[in-house]
């Protein structure tokens, strides 16, 4: 069947993926956003939905003060002897654990610690043995490497010495190890190449689990870095993992992104799931995608009916209240700060603005495609509030209304690094309401207030700003609702009301 990629679309990087109980289940990396570690069910590893987090409490996760693009990076999620095992790094503090549940649907255990460095851990069991990976750099030579040692999977200690087993097929920053056993071979797949436009997967086999690995000859098996122009707006394809279904099909998890057109790379919806098929050959290699590379309408042999495109919403309070595992915070959730009611949320602000690495008072949703229409209605006394297109606290696009004793402002400000401007402000009439309007096209992000049915234009800005090759990091933009309150007085609030989310070039 024809499938279009990416199948999680928006801000869900580096993609792990296990089965169990007839269904498959996707782990993805959060940042310094939580709940941490976003989990995906399917039944045809084609259409995904949301079920929940694995770290929902802060004893699980430390994101104080954490900034963009740190905290919790790529996890592995495994599924053994009846136990699902999620483990990841908080990269901030250079720690690597896992969690884990006998029910996917409810709480996580808290953090089993592994004494072994580096990033992007994974698990790997057989038999009586538990196999613990992660990438790092062998001391002998300077050059980066795999390593891996045996743990107890009870307490997290380690059983043997950490020991370098691979050193990749030549590529930069080799990272994303996953283990598999296929016949008589033990398989190694990384990433390579930093996942920006030289990101690949390349893999290699052995007889045994610590090596010596043989390295696949036609390595990269999986990269889009030699495309560009009008053959794929498709780049960064890396951080791959393997699944097989129940009718004997090996098909390809991995990262990606989208750029904006042929001539402006840029990407800011962040790096999102894509899904490849996999062919083994007589010899007991594989191969991955359409020659090697990942298109955004590919031909698969998947036991599905049909793709329901999970980019296209059509959203509003209500929905989002059924669907709450698309929500996120900035580093933490204090409940008092949020109220929901049927068709509006109330927020209470605190003294932390989105410049701070803290934790604002904020509401977010991942944007997921270049054509959105965002709109709410706000009022309230909060000393500033609004709506932001945010990717980290130096970069973020803010239209907020600033309250104070002799008057209310409508405001549209941007942050690019160290440059705050305040593109324009209009005066608002006494108490009464706005609605706040952004519409947005793959270059450029349009800011509106309605006021009596009338649209006022605050001012266009380019996307590109809050893309990664301008801004770095790892994360994309996420469309949050926010209010700061430096007094913290608990009289001073800012309610949202009838949101309405379109996005996709259909909206209507």
């Amino acid at each position: 069947m024809r499938v279009q990629n990416p199948v999680v679309r928006g801000f869900y990087p580096d993609p792990s993926i296990c089965s169990a109980n007839g269904k498959y289940y996707l782990a993805c990396s959060s940042f310094e956003y939580f709940p941490g570690v976003p989990l995906f069910e399917s039944d045809d590893l084609l259409n995904w939905k949301p079920i929940g987090h694995c770290l929902t409490r802060k004893s699980q996760v430390n994101l104080y003060q954490v900034p963009g693009s740190g905290g919790v990076f790529a996890p592995t999620i495994r599924f053994h002897n009846g136990r699902f095992y999620m483990v990841t790094n908080n990269n901030t503090y250079q720690k690597n654990f896992y969690v884990y549940t006998d029910d996917i649907y409810s709480e996580w255990s808290d953090p089993v610690f592994v004494d072994q460095g580096g990033i992007d851990p994974s698990l790997y069991f057989e038999g009586d043995k538990v196999y613990f990976i992660s990438n790092g750099t062998d001391e002998s030579d300077g050059r980066g490497c795999i390593f891996q040692c045996e743990i107890d999977i009870v307490t997290g200690k380690r059983l043997t010495e950490s020991r370098p087993i691979w050193k990749g097929s030549g590529g930069r920053y080799i990272e994303s190890p996953h283990m598999y056993h296929f016949g008589d071979w033990y398989y190694l797949m990384v990433a390579e190449g930093g996942t920006e436009y030289g990101h690949m997967v390349t893999y290699a086999r052995s007889k045994d689990p610590y090596g010596p690995f043989e390295a696949y000859a036609k390595n990269p098996v999986l990269t889009n870095r030699n495309l560009g122009g009008n053959e794929n707006h498709i780049q960064g394809i890396g951080h791959g993992d393997l699944i097989t279904t129940p009718y004997g099909e090996t098909f390809m998890v991995c990262l990606g992104f989208r750029i904006q057109s042929d001539w402006m790379p840029f990407h800011h919806l962040g790096r999102e799931v894509f899904l490849v098929p996999v062919t083994w050959d007589n010899d007991g290699w594989f191969t991955a995608g359409v020659n090697g590379t990942v298109e955004s309408v590919m031909d698969m042999p998947l036991n599905a009916t049909a793709q329901e495109i999970n980019g296209l919403y059509d959203v509003s309070f209500e929905t989002l209240k059924n669907e709450p595992q698309r929500f996120c915070h900035l580093r933490e959730y204090h409940k008092e700060c949020y109220a929901f009611a049927k068709n509006s949320v109330t927020l209470l602000g605190n003294r932390f603005t989105l410049n701070d690495a803290e934790t604002p008072t904020f509401l977010g949703v991942r944007q997921s495609e270049f054509d959105t229409e965002l709109t709410v209605g706000l009022s309230g006394n909060s000393p500033e509030a609004g709506i932001t297109f945010y990717l980290s606290e130096e970069h973020h696009y803010d239209l907020a209304v600033l309250c104070d004793e002799k008057k209310r402002t409508l405001i549209l400000r941007l942050r690019i690094g160290d440059a705050i401007m305040v593109v324009k402000e209009i005066e608002l009439p006494d108490d009464a309401e706005v609605t706040l309007k952004v519409v947005s096209d793959p270059a450029q992000y349009h800011f509106y207030g309605v006021l009596d049915g009338k649209e006022i234009l605050l001012g266009s800005t380019r996307t590109k700003y809050l893309s990664s090759e301008v801004a770095g990091g790892f994360t994309g933009v996420v469309m949050g609702m926010y209010a700061v309150n430096p007094e913290e007085a608990e009289d001073c609030k800012a309610l949202f009301m009838n949101l309405c989310w379109k996005q996709g070039k259909n909206r209507g």
